[in-house]
């Protein structure tokens, strides 16, 4: 098992959660200690997906650690150098917003901007129906800014949702293991 210590931060694009458990129970096969991160809206919102409680408690059986899921738990991440990476999916416009304009208002981007004072990797896998609209200018800005990798992403449904873009979630961990070494996974857009 790799040493690395991973965060594995999900925001509430609740369709994609059954899909990035998959990965997040990939990442926790390699990495030997990875520590869940929740949004809000993870933690507290029932959907046609399930139930909040039941994603709770599948994430911390998977990873074997309770969720950080409040901003005050989120903020020693980064004076404790508790992560040697982050990886956010998946990652929502709103968060990828706050991302890019600085904002840490959710357990996500405190962990993300006390994770990024040290230096390390942040790992952003997209889902978001407004990729090539409103979240464009933000994925844009975060491309260009250090230590923010993503994983490669395309549209998901140009017929029916034209401005939607979707994370190819199974190459969260070469995206990682790339971003460790401080290169960003190539191509980054699929076609």
């Amino acid at each position: 098992m790799k040493s690395q210590r991973v965060g594995f931060a999900f925001c509430g694009s609740f369709c994609t959660h059954k899909e990035v458990l998959k990965e997040l129970e990939a990442v926790c096969r390699e990495y030997e200690t990875v520590l869940p991160i929740l949004s809000q809206a993870c933690q507290t919102t029932d959907t046609r997906f399930g139930r909040a409680s039941d994603f709770i408690a599948q994430v911390e059986r998977l990873t074997g650690h309770t969720v950080t899921g409040a901003i005050e738990t989120a903020e020693p991440i980064g004076p404790k150098k508790l992560l040697d990476a982050l990886i956010i999916a998946p990652c929502t416009g709103n968060t990828l917003a706050k991302l890019a304009a600085g904002i840490t208002d959710t357990p996500v981007t405190m962990a993300a901007k006390a994770h990024l004072r040290n230096d390390r990797p942040v790992v952003v896998a997209v889902a978001t129906n407004d990729g090539l609209s409103a979240a464009a200018r933000n994925i844009g800005e975060l491309l260009a800014r250090k230590n923010y990798y993503f994983v490669p992403f395309g549209q998901d449904d140009p017929e029916r949702k034209p401005c939607s873009l979707m994370a190819d979630f199974t190459r969260i961990r070469e995206t990682l293991d790339a971003a460790l070494l401080g290169k960003q996974l190539q191509p980054v857009l699929l076609r």
